[in-house]
């Protein structure tokens, strides 16, 4: 029955997949950090540094496909929605990027954090091809920050909150609140250090952070609102899915 209810959902995926088109493609700003931003070497470090977590990623979507056929719809899913919310962009002219939501709390939550990073990557990749925002040279700078950070930081916040027997919604505002602040601290750092040329480091982080606060601050809200939303209404509606994706213990299902 799971099987048959996951591959429904993963039906409408490229229903999903084309409303995310139909409401980008008239934007013709570029998202996360644009393609020619930072010089050649950071570009490269960022991709070098990105690749062993997508390998491990891809690791661990083979083992858990393997068990569970139902797993690689979910996943799909998951990229979809990714893909979607990180689709609304609102540019920050002064720091050559732009604001928006991430997701990737969301899906670190669900499919933990490695396979997350798959997820972002794939939601990058088509987003760099086909909308032009981002970038394939700033891909890996991307994913770094994006996939990366803003997953790890969903997850790691949820499981400590929810350890603390921290109820669904507070942990799961506070993993989409930090994962969307993460992320965009790493940005910062990868743009100041990609752009100081002889300039210090500190003062045009601070440039750059200060540039963000007017529109991450309440994206962030936003995104935390968002992450417990979805977690609450999987929580009401679904909890068996839940537990199969080792969110939640067999006796919270209740």
């Amino acid at each position: 029955m799971f099987r048959t209810q996951t591959l429904r959902v993963a039906a409408v995926l490229p229903l999903l997949t084309a409303y995310g088109l139909l409401l980008t493609v008239s934007d013709a700003d570029a998202m996360h950090i644009s393609e020619g931003i930072l010089p050649f070497h950071w570009a490269a470090f960022w991709s070098i540094l990105s690749v062993p977590f997508v390998a491990y990623g891809l690791y661990r979507l083979g083992r858990l496909s393997a068990v569970d056929l139902s797993f690689k719809p979910l996943v799909g899913l998951m990229a979809a929605v990714v893909f979607i919310i990180s689709c609304m962009p609102i540019p920050v002219p002064t720091a050559g990027s732009c604001s928006h939501p991430c997701g990737t709390a969301i899906s670190g939550i669900l499919v933990g954090p490695a396979i997350s990073i798959v997820v972002a990557a794939v939601a990058l990749l088509i987003q760099a091809l086909f909308l032009a925002h981002g970038g394939l040279s700033t891909w890996g700078a991307n994913l770094i920050s994006m996939g990366v950070m803003g997953s790890f930081a969903g997850f790691l916040t949820f499981k400590a909150l929810r350890s603390m027997k921290i109820n669904m919604a507070v942990s799961g505002f506070m993993a989409g609140l930090l994962a969307d602040w993460a992320t965009y601290f790493t940005t910062s750092i990868e743009l100041a250090s990609g752009i100081k040329g002889d300039s210090p480091f500190m003062p045009l982080l601070w440039k750059i952070l200060i540039a963000f606060i007017p529109t991450q601050l309440p994206l962030g809200i936003l995104e935390g609102a968002m992450t417990a939303g979805m977690i609450v209404l999987l929580y009401k509606k679904r909890p068996d899915l839940l537990v199969r994706m080792k969110v939640l213990k067999a006796e919270e299902a209740g």
